[in-house]
């Protein structure tokens, strides 16, 4: 079991943990599934390692702050590194871009028709 860190709320620490970056690349947003490619290496930054132990499996954005207990701005910009070093991929959920892609009405009423019958 890894231990995990514990935000004490101190600002001074949290500027520490982003290199005194505030602010993401606003890739990933709360629902971003993120996966990791490798195995944390030695010499890493404690925060990266523990994302990329985490992410072994998909996990979202909020998950991994609540896991980590740092706030979700913190988060991301973690998670931009480790995805400017290719250690971890994202998968974005998929949105509607317009209308057309959403499915069509008819075939939505009759399949709630269908389910009726059941």
């Amino acid at each position: 079991m890894t231990l995990r860190p514990v935000d004490t709320g101190a600002p001074d620490r949290l500027y520490t943990v982003t290199g005194g970056r505030s602010r993401s690349a606003d890739s990933f947003d709360l629902v971003t599934l993120v996966v990791s490619e490798c195995r944390p290496t030695a010499g890493m930054q404690s925060e990266h390692a523990w994302i990329l132990d985490l992410c072994r499996h998909p996990t979202a954005v909020v998950e991994i702050a609540a896991e980590l207990s740092l706030p979700v701005t913190v988060v991301r910009i973690l998670l931009d590194d480790l995805h400017d070093m290719g250690r971890i991929t994202a998968r974005h959920p998929r949105t509607a871009a317009s209308p057309s892609a959403l499915p069509d009405s008819d075939l939505l009423k009759e399949v709630l028709h269908g389910l009726r019958k059941l």
